[in-house]
């Protein structure tokens, strides 16, 4: 498919871990509604060299992962999942990002983490057994230079790690692109775009669709280009994806997912069958719809 911290009780699982980590990072994002200034980036200043960011980078992922999983081992996975990104973006704000992971592996879910974001964990999605979904793609919001983590975590628990480092910086701040009284009235609309089916390694054909939503995503961060005001974050916490009935994938995400967030992903079984999508956002919004096939 071409395309583009809170230490949890020793007896958790990973995946209760990540979960609470996402939380904590959504209400860490609801607290800055009031704030009178922004969060301070976790990472260095602007000026700093980019070596001095890069070395900062690397310095931030240890303790991440210790929050995130504990003392469990993370094997090198370059070969089971693969993140793809722009070295340097174009727009820190809008950051295309491809994940791709080996469909021998049984992975069950990915873990998002951008280091020097204020809220780290982008987003985890959760994926069904047979699903099909070997590679997904969406967009983010990058901060700071820094690096991306994608931790998979298999069927038999075993956890995968691979990264990327992307030069950006304030992503998380940036104005939305969207006049707001647009962006609330088109607030919750989905559409769904399937494409032409491309050969597998095997020949077999590989069906692609992808799910856009319109919602503003808010940060926390940004500021009213009108009043100056910091705007309340609000964005979509939870997504699920079914198709024919049977679930897909689903996804907690946070802060760093971008504004009008978009999901383009290949799946197995009939593309005629409907797809039925159910996103949730920060402030309850529930927003559901199904796509019989020729619908968008």
């Amino acid at each position: 498919m071409p395309m583009s911290h809170f230490e949890a009780p020793p007896h958790r699982s990973s995946a209760t871990r990540a979960s609470r980590t996402t939380r904590f990072c959504c209400a860490l994002s609801l607290g800055l509604a009031g704030a009178t200034a922004p969060l301070a980036a976790t990472g260095p200043a602007w000026a700093t060299s980019p070596e001095a960011v890069a070395a900062a980078a690397d310095s931030a992922w240890p303790g991440l992962r210790s929050d995130l999983f504990g003392d469990r081992e993370l094997i090198d996975g370059s070969d089971v999942i693969a993140l793809e990104a722009p070295a340097r973006a174009t727009d820190p704000a809008i950051v295309p990002l491809t994940l791709t992971i080996d469909p021998a592996k049984d992975i069950r879910r990915i873990t998002l983490v951008i280091d020097e974001n204020p809220a780290p964990v982008a987003a985890t999605f959760d994926i069904a057994p047979d699903s099909g979904l070997t590679q997904l793609s969406t967009r983010v919001r990058v901060n700071a230079y820094t690096d991306i983590h994608a931790v998979a975590e298999a069927a038999d628990g075993t956890l995968y790690v691979t990264k990327q480092f992307v030069k950006a910086a304030g992503g998380c701040a940036a104005p939305a692109a969207k006049d707001p009284e647009v962006a609330a009235r088109q607030m919750g609309q989905m559409k769904l775009r399937q494409f032409a089916d491309a050969a597998g390694t095997d020949g077999s054909p590989v069906h692609e669709a992808q799910l856009m939503i319109r919602h503003p995503n808010n940060s926390g961060l940004q500021k009213d280009q009108v009043t100056l005001l910091y705007i309340p974050a609000h964005f979509v916490s939870e997504l699920t994806v079914d198709h024919g009935g049977k679930t897909l994938f689903s996804m907690t995400g946070g802060i760093s997912i971008s504004e009008d967030p978009s999901f383009r992903f290949n799946y197995a079984g009939d593309p005629a069958l409907p797809f039925h999508a159910r996103a949730t956002d920060t402030d309850g919004n529930v927003f559901e719809k199904t796509f019989t096939q020729g619908q968008t």
